[in-house]
């Protein structure tokens, strides 16, 4: 689909033109937290406590530096009201976050102190088995585009009704059953290996960089894979940061899931500027802002070559502690086999046609946090990859709520999230292969003309050791289904259960246990094939804490 106006990217350019230089002490440089790191889950539940309110969830990952932030915020906010802090969990993540953030949290108020020149030949690294008994889904079918779109579902006639005949293709692959965003790491049926270690480097306060290699060992595989899977540098301060190199990214407020941008495919190799820590402006509060340049991949389609350059801005608001705006936008625009002139990219941005070198994807998100119910939260995001009269039409949601502490003590949390994508998400003409890298979808990981229902439910035994049950419910073929072949598409069921249970060995190591089992029925859309899939992962974690 293409995208007629971008409003989310216009007003992303208005924000950069106002923002604020830089403070003239040039705070610290950091890496990243990855994606999977427990820091998040702490920092979540911190929240929960009324520890941490000056959060953003819209833009990750944060820097270790803003992991420290909050940090340093939470324990300033205890030391003026210990009675949030109740329970002992609330102390145990303290002691844990300290002790991960050691550094950022050292340093963060005095950065002039940073050596010179600082290195960690082996900062984190992790060894990973898996057992796969089970085939991934093909996300490949026609699905019926009905047109006639109103707004929120409301209205009809902003674009033009479309005969039953009328289908739009969509691609892909579900990658791995049961191992979702997962940077793109596919496993194979039978037996996995996987091992990765990240090290670090530090330039003053002015500079960090890190690199993560990673092998894969498959059964089916006679040789190993040997990539690169992050690696980058990055220079900045608190308002803007330059990173160059390949890391991957999450825009949105989901836990599952987002429209946008996910770790659901390989990661990008990329160029970031971003402000790693909120920036307060007049009247409008707190805000955060990150803009990625990168390439798809280069594919033959049947209209020739193509090859578009994509880039995908975020900005995020927060005008009170408990509420969180967000606007987004993915984009793939130009390359070989398409018109390049300044013409066709004007239209990309202002309004246009189908035979724009564009396609665009763009929403706005909501999140509210409610101090009077132990701070749960209540989100949700809605995109268009259409527009008509200045509405996004083409319509898709994530939706859901986190309820931190089902208890006083905080030891339980319960989350729910539903997904429903549009018949016409992830799908294009001009870029005939969609909104895909290396064969996944870079938004959520169920892909478009789908719906998904997903529950989670955690223990803390402690910060380090917790026990999560997961059930997730989704379904594709009852969007936009047609003939293919002289027979109706049947509509595909998949029941999916999960268990994760971590745990610490001692101060450098984590353990961690997970078994996946699901029930998929009509698969590929086929009637009556049915199948059941099981994944089982160990994992050891070192953390050079």
């Amino acid at each position: 689909m293409t995208m007629k106006i971008v409003p989310a990217w216009c007003l992303l350019a208005m924000a950069l033109l106002v923002l604020p230089a830089p403070c003239s002490a040039w705070t610290l440089a950091s890496t990243n937290v990855p994606l999977g790191s427990p820091v998040y889950a702490w920092m979540d539940k911190l929240a929960g406590f009324g520890l941490v309110k000056s959060d953003f969830k819209g833009i990750r990952p944060v820097t270790r530096a803003e992991a420290a932030r909050l940090l340093l915020e939470a324990e300033e906010t205890l030391s003026r009201n210990p009675d949030l802090a109740s329970s002992s969990l609330a102390t145990d993540v303290l002691v844990e976050a300290r002790a991960a953030l050691a550094r950022e949290a050292g340093l963060y108020r005095t950065p002039e102190a940073a050596p010179a020149f600082d290195y960690r030949p082996v900062s984190a690294a992790r060894a990973r088995y898996v057992y796969l008994d089970g085939t991934p889904r093909s996300y490949a079918r026609p699905v019926h585009d009905p047109g006639n779109d109103g707004v929120f579902g409301i209205g009809h006639g902003l674009r033009p009704k479309n005969p039953y005949t009328s289908a739009v293709q969509q691609h892909g692959t579900e990658g791995t059953p049961l191992s979702e965003n997962n940077e793109g790491i596919l496993y194979r049926r039978g037996q996995n290996g996987e091992f990765r270690f990240d090290s670090e480097a530090f330039l003053g306060r002015w500079a960090a960089a890190l690199l993560e290699p990673m092998v894969l060992f498959t059964e089916r595989d006679s040789m190993a894979q040997v990539r690169i899977n992050k690696g980058y540098l990055k220079v900045g301060s608190d308002a803007v940061e330059l990173e160059v190199g390949r890391d991957s990214a999450w825009l949105g407020l989901g836990y599952r899931g987002n429209l946008t941008l996910t770790n659901n495919a390989r990661n990008f190799d990329q160029v970031r500027l971003s402000s790693p820590e909120p920036i307060l402006l007049p009247y409008m509060g707190a805000l955060k802002y990150t803009a990625i340049f990168s390439r798809f991949d280069r594919v033959e389609t049947r209209d020739g070559i193509r090859h578009p350059y994509f880039f995908a801005t975020k900005l995020s608001v927060k005008p009170d502690d408990f509420v969180e705006l967000g606007l987004n936008l993915g984009r793939q625009v130009g390359g070989p086999g398409v018109d390049n002139s300044f013409g066709s990219l004007l239209r990309g941005f202002i309004g246009g046609t189908n035979s724009d070198n564009s396609n665009s994807l763009a929403g706005l998100e909501l999140r509210f946090r409610i101090p009077w119910l132990r701070n749960a939260e209540v989100y949700g995001e809605f995109s268009g990859e259409d527009a008509a009269a200045f509405w996004p039409i083409v319509e898709s949601y994530v939706a859901g709520f986190h309820i931190p502490r089902l208890t006083a003590g905080g030891r339980d949390d319960f989350r729910f999230e539903y997904y429903f994508g549009n018949a016409a998400l992830y799908t294009n003409g001009t870029f005939p292969e969609g909104y895909l890298y290396h064969d996944q979808p870079i938004g959520h990981s169920q892909g478009g003309a789908a719906q998904e229902f997903y529950f989670r439910y955690s223990h803390w035994f402690s910060a380090r050791t917790t026990l999560a049950l997961e059930y997730w419910h989704g379904e594709r073929g009852n969007l936009g289904r047609v003939p293919v072949g002289g027979v109706m598409q049947a509509v595909e069921r998949k029941d999916s259960g999960r268990l994760v249970w971590t745990l610490p060995l001692n101060r450098d190591f984590d353990c961690g246990i997970a078994y996946g089992v699901e029930r998929v029925r009509n698969r590929n859309l086929v009637q009556g094939d049915n199948r059941t899939n099981q994944l089982v992962t160990l994992e050891l974690a070192f953390r050079n804490w």
